[in-house]
């Protein structure tokens, strides 16, 4: 009786030791599963070839880059409708301290990219550059020669944060999506358009290269100084508007997120974002071995 005792409770253990063993793991990995990633439009690109580039690494994984006005996708972010959201502005002390008490994180905004908000008119117009009085005279006036994608938006955010101002504060037109305001600038002689150089800095696409074809982007001058947005003036963030482009997360562990982030960070992610004609914002050296 006592051996088939034993007996019975050796195949009990084996059997639930084989049973464990066949269990699928469906726990939260880095590796595997779905995320969507709120982005201002004028980041999309470089975003979307980030979400690429994980995805061939790690084909288990789905990525979905949803565009979202800057302002609104932090909201979301806050009230947990999305799991990551990429940024640009500087937050204000609220709003980092509503981040910290939401999310129950430490604000630690995960910097990948050196982008800029550039000034551009009709590749036929006889304006070759633009004074920062210019531009902030001209978003005082009720002429409304600058151009927008809308409110909310990051580069009306960015820019308003450059002059010390409030967005609300400014006065532009508006004109919804970057590439419908190079499309459209031609209409409109006397306006500027505000887009971001991600819209159309990838330097072997032909969609970009024929945005690019359509205008022309104003150096800005200050103080007897002419700045551009080439990769110099980004490396060195000479240029007035460069901006540092960030991650924020309110995944709190080792998640898929986080995977995101790190891999884009990393040497890999980080030669994306110089294909995708931005300054990356980690620098890795080239050691190269003489014989």
């Amino acid at each position: 009786m006592k051996s088939s005792i034993k007996v019975l409770s050796l195949l009990i253990i084996f059997s639930v030791f084989f049973t464990g063993c066949k269990k699928e793991d469906k726990s939260p990995s880095y590796h595997k599963g779905e995320l969507t990633i709120l982005t201002d439009e004028s980041f999309k690109s470089v975003t979307g070839a980030l979400a690429d580039g994980y995805m061939i690494n790690y084909p288990e994984t789905k990525i979905k880059v949803v565009t979202q006005k800057e302002d609104l996708g932090f909201l979301d972010l806050l009230n947990d409708k999305a799991r990551i959201a990429v940024m640009s502005k500087t937050l204000s002390a609220e709003e980092i301290k509503a981040y910290e008490e939401q999310v129950d994180l430490k604000f630690l905004p995960a910097k990948f990219a050196a982008d800029a908000v550039v000034f551009i008119v009709p590749k036929d117009s006889p304006k070759e550059s633009i004074s920062m009085d210019e531009i902030k005279n001209g978003l005082q006036s009720d002429d409304k020669n600058f151009i927008f994608d809308g409110a909310n938006s990051s580069n009306i955010n960015f820019v308003a944060q450059k002059l010390n101002k409030a967005p609300g504060a400014l006065k532009f037109s508006v004109i919804a999506g970057s590439e419908n305001i190079i499309e459209q600038l031609a209409k409109y002689p006397d306006k500027i358009g505000v887009i971001g150089l991600n819209t159309f800095s990838r330097p072997y696409d032909k969609i970009s290269e024929n945005l690019r074809n359509k205008v022309k982007i104003l150096p800005v001058s200050d103080n007897g100084e002419i700045y551009t947005s080439d990769a110099e003036g980004l490396r060195e963030m000479k240029y007035p508007f460069t901006r540092v482009l960030y991650f924020l997360t309110n995944e709190g562990n080792f998640n898929i997120a986080n995977g995101f982030i790190r891999y884009s960070c990393t040497q890999l992610g980080q030669m994306i974002v110089q294909k995708e004609g931005l300054q990356p914002y980690n620098i890795y050296k080239r050691e190269v071995q003489m014989r």
